[in-house]
């Protein structure tokens, strides 16, 4: 989190109170263009951005983006929402003591839970400080909410120094939460109350209580990446572990704590500094590496990618192997039964009661022309390491990491496989992935759902997704044309 000043006014140190006729003055001038620059730097530059995006002063209140019975879903889905108790213990205190109203938003200022006594409340709801309502600079001008969410540090506004007029009888101190996983801002931890009532101070009552949110979240994260590199760290050798999110887990000293570009689906990428390397996708995470024969004490690794239209595709230790599709049903059912099959049992996943074992010998037989010896026999089984989209998928979703397990799954098991064991399995798991996807995937795990999902045909998906975004949201339009599409009998 940014630092931020422990005098937010320091105009010839006076009182905030003293202040209000040289700010209503200052005020008024800016917005005919005739300031002077009696203003706080950070506030001045911010009457600047709001003048740019068109901010009425005369507006009678924030704008209204999401209905009472939206919010409650996308409070659901947002990622402060389970640190939303803590924060209650934090502030509610002070906010019964002393009339303020504690205000928590999403990234783009958007008003999600607000708390306060009754008489503060009936006050903000004239000038839209509650649920549904937004608070962005783009949108209200300079206050509490939307300037911190731009500054990227704590803030105090003070009556005139808001752009909008009806807002000159409120005060407000506002910090950002920023995700130590992605670096982008989740939120804002907002404070208000009318001018009388809120001390400058309080900026640093709600910074504490951003940060305490962040440290937080850096705990989940950590316990995360442990999870990571133990399952992942034995891939590593001379290579970095990277997030999806760009992190480098593991690895050289020199790279550990720093962040990576990684193409989405893998691929070459460039590091910092210039050198050439292969990101390559494994299950949650990337190996980023030169493509190197295994050291002779280490299985090999074998990372399948089963999901989605593009064809299946294999890497042994980074090398890759061509498949036909009736070898990738063999190696997604060999994942999915770690412990072996039987040829009688393998030709029942494959072919039904028609299947014969002689028929699934002679397949496995040119499966380990092109594999070696990681395919075993007696039962039939892998013997190296092996990591798939599938199995990722399958263990963020009990994870309960439901965003994560969409971005995982570029779509449905084998889509081409007709073999009775894979169309039971793809269907299941789409299944399992949509229930979860809308019950709490979120707008972020909608979008990657509907967009580059196996969600680009769902008619309810979409919807969800339109209730939830704003009208503003550019996201919005493409997401109604879809569902208009589809209402329609289009593809």
């Amino acid at each position: 989190m940014g630092q931020y000043s422990s005098a937010p006014l320091p105009h010839l140190h006076r009182e905030p109170a003293d202040l209000l006729p040289l700010l209503s003055e200052e005020h008024a001038r800016t917005q005919d263009g005739r300031g002077r620059g009696g203003a706080r730097p950070v506030i001045r530059e911010s009457w600047e951005r709001a003048r740019a995006a068109g901010v009425d002063p005369g507006a009678r209140a924030a704008p209204l983006v999401f209905d009472r019975d939206v919010v409650a879903d996308v409070r659901g889905t947002h990622p402060l929402d389970r640190h939303l108790p803590m924060l209650r213990g934090l502030l509610r205190s002070v906010a019964d003591e002393a009339e303020h109203l504690i205000v928590v938003t999403d990234e783009l200022g958007r008003a999600l839970w607000t708390e306060g006594p009754p008489g503060v409340r009936r006050r903000a709801d004239e000038v839209g400080l509650t649920e549904g309502f937004c608070w962005a600079e783009n949108a209200v001008g300079t206050n509490g909410i939307g300037t911190p969410l731009v500054t990227g540090r704590p803030e105090y506004v003070y009556s005139a120094e808001h752009v909008v007029s009806v807002l000159h009888r409120w005060s407000c101190a506002g910090a950002p939460v920023t995700d130590p996983d992605s670096g982008r801002v989740l939120g804002c931890v907002d404070v208000s109350a009318t001018l009388d009532r809120l001390h400058p101070a309080t900026v640093a009552l709600v910074g504490a209580a951003a940060r305490l949110v962040e440290e937080r979240l850096a705990d989940r994260m950590r316990a995360a990446d442990d999870r990571l590199r133990e399952r992942y760290g034995r891939y590593v050798g001379d290579g970095l572990l990277v997030t999806a999110t760009g992190r480098v887990l593991a690895g050289a000293a020199r790279w550990r704590g720093r962040r990576v570009e990684v193409p989405a689906s893998g691929g070459r990428l460039v590091l910092p500094g210039g050198g050439l390397a292969l990101a390559e996708p494994v299950g949650e995470v990337f190996l980023v590496r030169q493509v190197e024969p295994p050291a002779p004490d280490r299985r090999p690794l074998l990372a399948l990618t089963l999901l989605g239209d593009a064809a299946p595709a294999a890497r042994l230790d980074g090398r890759p192997v061509p498949l036909s599709l009736r070898h990738a049903e063999i190696l997604a059912l060999l994942v999915l039964h770690p412990n072996g099959l039987t040829g009688e049992r393998l030709a029942w996943h494959l072919y039904g009661e028609e299947g014969s074992p002689v028929t699934v010998r002679a397949e496995i037989h040119r499966l380990r022309s092109a594999l070696g010896g990681v395919v075993r026999a007696r039962p039939y089984r892998l013997d190296c390491e092996v990591e798939a989209d599938l199995l990722a998928v399958r263990r963020l979703l009990e994870a309960g990491e439901v965003a994560a397990a969409v971005r995982v799954c570029r779509g449905e098991l084998l889509p081409r496989s007709d073999a009775p064991a894979i169309r039971a399995e793809r269907d299941e798991l789409a299944v399992r992935l949509r229930r979860q996807v809308l019950a709490r995937g979120g707008v972020a795990g909608l979008w990657d759902y509907v967009t580059g999902g196996p969600g680009r045909g769902d008619l309810e998906a979409l919807e969800r997704l339109r209730a939830l975004l704003p009208p503003d949201d550019p996201r919005h339009a493409a997401v109604a044309a879809r569902a208009a599409t589809l209402l329609a009998g289009g593809e």
